[in-house]
């Protein structure tokens, strides 16, 4: 984006951002709230592919959230400077790329990020690892066609965690996955439209592998499941819950991209389980068309920080 449309839409949605932070301001930091609300949003390219008026639209959505933690990932042509803009757009004075090139990540929040890691060796876009308010984040997207690689992603996103310091860390995992969870198996195992999309995938490209010998593999998720982490939404799901899925939009229904599914998540180490005070996917006609994802949200009660 060119630096005058970004601070056009800047000005244009200050009235947004203004009404919509909730945190109070104190010597020029946010006062730390009992609470911590985490979005994360893949979206799209960018926003190189139908920009317009999206790219408006998702920022003045974000700032009506008021979240306090973006997880966000395919910031294609993001520099830390454009990210930096539009995390203060949404009264974030804290940001963090991953990269330059390719399929960065990132990372935006109303409180000091510490602990910065970058990890590229081993993941196909990249794991970006940071501290705040004493949680371990990490933003992650996973290899989007190729289980065997999500495996190998997800057993060396474990080894980074079992690094961490002291004896039970926070962590919180937040991302594009493009993973399948053993929590919709039942969904999935209705649908045989998916099974017939994903076979066709696989045909198309020579190095895809979306399915294990004709079935939907869950083993990334599983190995994060194995080693304690709550998948939030599913956490949060009742048994008579309709299915949501996070992929694909209305944004690209123009062409064929399979049936629902749910890939993007957000997972909470054991210590954290009870206080997650809500979870969800937050579709709706909005956020329908701001990204091909839908972005995912939890509410942490942060008082035995």
């Amino acid at each position: 984006m060119s630096l005058s449309l970004r601070t056009c839409l800047t000005l244009a949605s200050a009235a947004v951002i203004s009404s919509a932070m909730s945190s109070q301001v104190v010597f020029g930091q946010a006062e730390q709230s009992r609470v911590l609300k985490v979005i994360t949003h893949n979206v799209w390219y960018g926003f190189t592919k139908k920009p317009e008026p999206r790219y408006g639209d998702w920022r003045q959505w974000m700032a009506r959230q008021s979240p306090d933690v973006v997880s966000l990932q395919e910031l294609n042509g993001f520099s830390q400077k454009d990210l930096a803009e539009d995390a203060a757009s949404w009264g974030h004075s804290y940001s963090e790329i991953l990269k330059k090139r390719g399929f960065p990540t990132g990372i935006t929040s109303r409180y000091p990020i510490s602990h910065v890691r970058r990890i590229q060796e081993g993941f196909h876009h990249g794991l970006l690892r940071c501290q705040i308010r004493d949680v371990w984040f990490y933003v992650v997207h996973f290899h989007p066609s190729n289980y065997k690689k999500r495996a190998e992603e997800a057993g060396l996103l474990k080894q980074d965690i079992m690094s961490l310091p002291g004896e039970s860390p926070r962590v919180l995992l937040a991302g594009d996955f493009n993973a399948f969870s053993p929590e919709d198996e039942y969904h999935y195992g209705k649908n045989t439209k998916l099974i017939s999309f994903l076979e066709r995938l696989d045909s198309a490209k020579s190095s895809a592998r979306n399915l294990n010998h004709g079935a939907i593999d869950y083993g990334a998720i599983e190995a994060l499941l194995g080693h304690g982490f709550i998948d939030v939404v599913a956490s949060q799901r009742s048994a008579d819950s309709p299915y949501v899925g996070t992929f694909p939009t209305r944004l690209i229904d123009d062409k064929d991209h399979g049936p629902d599914r749910r890939i993007d998540f957000i997972f909470v180490s054991r210590n954290l389980q009870e206080s997650v005070l809500s979870a969800g996917i937050l579709r709706d006609a909005t956020t329908e068309v701001l990204s091909d994802h839908i972005p995912v949200v939890a509410v942490i009660d942060m008082v035995s920080e």
